[in-house]
């Protein structure tokens, strides 16, 4: 199980705080209760007692409710485009969450978002990792397995080279490159589960586009608590950065928590260098990111610290290696 981030966060069991601003989301189901603010929902409120000048002043509040119906309902009937413009925001809502929109669906949802233009370059190891390197998936009993799957093949893995991938989706094709000399292990992870299918069907279940810009994927329960039944090795070094262009694994705040959630960066991602970068996304891929982006939230759907799924389905269709 993992998390991705929140500003400054992606597989798990889900720790007892709860995601802290700046990280990405851990691996772990929404909050069971409904979001709340301090104040927003008080106490009932008991009534004040009757009398002839609350009765007075409860008939002008009426009297003045009267008037203000009649005056909008004057207005509707003069200028007709009255209330145009706010039932058509409501109807383009509504369809863009509920199905893949057309391309005038979706300039109707586009919110303004502010994506920045500029690739973040791939981080580099100060020293070369030894290849090939061992690698080892331990089995994970901390959360629920909703897709078997077998682990990649424990032992030496290659640590150089890149390995290209076409993810297809619903919202569009995403291009990556991985790189077998940033992390061997997730690297090989990653191309074994492509490989057997495990991530086809599955649908991307987290978009955050304000100071964690980013869509996390990977968890066929769409829950944020799914993994493949076993975890990878953390493989990550000081000099690790996020942004525009590039993937990671999720994970929850123990190391080597990882396991089949990553997240794709498509803006800006302050995050401290615990999330494991293992490619890149092509210009092509970053499009995609950015409509979807740009389709805004579902925010009655997220956990209420500004990420959720997102209106635009991204659901996985196929991977191909190669």
């Amino acid at each position: 199980m993992s998390q991705p981030p929140q500003p400054g966060e992606p597989e798990g069991q889900a720790p007892d705080p709860g995601p802290q601003p700046g990280q990405p989301y851990p691996q772990q189901p929404y909050p069971q209760q409904p979001y709340q603010q301090q104040g927003w929902y008080g106490a009932p409120q008991q009534p004040p007692p009757s009398s002839n000048k609350t009765a007075l002043w409860v008939g002008l509040g009426v009297l003045g409710l009267v008037v203000v119906v009649a005056v909008v309902a004057i207005l509707g009937f003069v200028a007709p485009g009255f209330f145009l413009s706010d039932s058509k925001g409501k109807s383009a809502v509504a369809s863009s969450s509920s199905a893949p929109a057309s391309s005038s669906q979706e300039t109707a949802t586009q919110s303004p978002v502010n994506i920045p233009s500029a690739r973040t370059e791939l981080p580099e190891r100060t020293t070369p990792l030894a290849d090939p390197t061992e690698c080892a998936y331990p089995a994970d009993t901390s959360g629920p397995v909703p897709k078997k799957v077998n682990p990649p093949a424990a032992g030496p893995t290659p640590a150089s080279g890149t390995a290209a991938v076409t993810v297809k989706t619903s919202a569009g094709d995403i291009g990556l490159t991985l790189d077998r000399g940033l992390a061997p292990c997730t690297v090989a992870n990653f191309l074994s589960l492509a490989q057997q299918g495990y991530y086809d069907g599955t649908s991307c279940h987290r978009l955050g586009v304000s100071g964690l810009q980013m869509l996390q994927c990977g968890d066929p329960e769409g829950t944020g608590m799914g993994g493949p039944g076993y975890t990878i090795p953390d493989e990550i070094f000081p000099q690790l950065k996020y942004g525009r262009g590039l993937i990671a694994m999720a994970k929850t705040q123990n190391p080597d928590s990882g396991g089949s959630q990553f997240f794709m960066v498509f803006g800006e991602a302050e995050l401290p260098p615990e999330y494991t970068v293992f490619g890149s996304i092509s210009d092509e891929g970053l499009q995609t990111l950015d409509k979807v982006a740009r389709g805004g939230v579902d925010d009655a759907k997220g956990p209420g610290d500004g990420t959720g799924p997102p209106r635009i389905e991204v659901k996985f269709q196929s991977i191909a290696v190669g």
